[in-house]
């Protein structure tokens, strides 16, 4: 939470308020904003910043929180506009108690500002992977985090290790990220593997000397038939020129040999980490494509979908060509088809591939290989029997 207050020439002015405040500074006062100053633990960090005093000025806050004095260090953000001030971020003392201390701010030895810190109590080590109740997928992420922040803490290396895990995985501390006021707040995340066997599994924090700090059990479990996410909702695959949007993908499209057409799928609860894995493959594509996520206010309120553009081969010769795509390690396989129009007669651009694209996976490359041998035994019979072009693959 950011709390603010404000000094004007006339007199001493309080804004404050129970999420974040803003004060309009009047001609020659002077704007203090405090962050993570409620709610904050000994060893926490204080985000300082103080505005409207000259760059010239010795400034300092002092507070029964911090050891000493604190000293201020200017700055300037030159974009987009000019803006100056003075920053300091320093931590609570590791003794102080519970309790609302004052600070002070001077600028020039004079008072220009003054605030308040929350103080509460200390908390014993947490070490934390997943809540009891949670049942973990295989193939998710998970995130696992050691909050040290206690008085005589000490160490800035911590591993923890896990049958379920391929890799021992090293918690580190990110000073630029939400938790930067802890600095004892040591996190990582590890994906579980996708083929990861149903089961209770214990995780163990070790420190740098390899002796187990503390331990935590976590529970996996495939999706089953019942459960919303077996089969999630999946759809598809639509396709949409590249001219257009994932809102006007349809099942049937319409692109010449050598061109470019976007492959759409939408799903609702995908198996976790399939969303780095989906991909459609077809015999008309000179590559797989790869499936990624719309981020895009246009998908807000519907199905996850996720999209890819596709380069249709030179050369290929003209007809209803599948395209599939596989999820949930199988159990969803859905071929949608793609009309592609142009002759036979031009080269692969850039010497691609002339048979068949392999998929990125058993299933996927057994359907595809066997799509793209049914389309050619097809179009040999309807040679075969007197036609001039080929006949739709099935």
């Amino acid at each position: 939470m950011i709390r603010t207050r404000a000094v004007v020439a006339v007199g001493l002015l309080l804004w404050s308020s129970a999420g974040a405040a803003v004060a309009d500074d009047g001609p020659g006062g002077a704007h203090l904003l405090l962050n993570a100053a409620t709610g904050a633990r000994p060893g926490a960090l204080i985000d300082i910043d103080l505005r409207g005093v000259r760059a010239e000025d010795e400034v300092t806050v002092s507070s029964p929180v911090f050891p000493g004095r604190v000293r201020l260090a200017p700055y300037a953000h030159e974009k987009p506009v000019p803006e100056r001030g003075h920053h300091a971020r320093p931590a609570v003392a590791p003794g102080v108690e519970p309790g609302s201390y004052p600070l002070i701010a001077e600028a020039g030895g004079k008072v220009v500002a003054e605030e308040r810190v929350e103080v509460v109590a200390a908390q014993r080590p947490a070490f934390t992977v997943a809540s009891p109740q949670e049942v973990l997928r295989p193939g998710e992420r998970l995130r696992m985090s050691y909050d040290d922040l206690y008085p005589g803490e000490t160490g800035t290396s911590f591993t923890v290790r896990s049958p379920a895990f391929s890799a021992p995985v090293r918690l580190a501390h990110d000073p630029e990220g939400a938790d930067w006021n802890n600095p004892r707040l040591f996190s990582a995340v590890v994906a579980l593997p996708p083929a990861l066997k149903d089961g209770t599994y214990k995780a163990a924090l070790t420190g740098a000397d390899g002796r187990t700090v503390k331990e935590r059990p976590f529970v996996v479990r495939a999706a089953r038939p019942g459960d919303p996410d077996y089969l999630g909702r999946a759809s598809g695959p639509a396709f949409f020129g590249r001219s257009d949007g994932p809102g006007a993908a349809r099942p049937a499209h319409r692109v010449p040999a050598g061109g470019r057409v976007n492959v759409l799928w939408r799903d609702k609860a995908p198996d976790p980490g399939e969303e780095e894995r989906l991909t459609a493959t077809s015999p008309a594509f000179e590559h797989p494509v790869r499936l990624r996520r719309d981020v895009s206010k246009a998908g807000d309120g519907d199905d996850p979908r996720y999209f890819g553009p596709a380069r249709v081969r030179r050369g290929l010769e003209a007809g209803r060509y599948p395209v599939t795509v596989v999820s949930h390690r199988g159990r969803v396989e859905r071929t949608g088809h793609l009309q592609v129009t142009g002759s036979s007669a031009a080269a692969p651009e850039g010497g691609g591939p002339t048979g068949p694209v392999v998929a990125a996976g058993a299933g996927g490359a057994a359907l595809t290989a066997g799509a793209g041998v049914l389309l050619i035994r097809r179009r040999a019979a309807a040679r075969g029997a007197g036609s001039r072009g080929p006949a739709p693959a099935g």
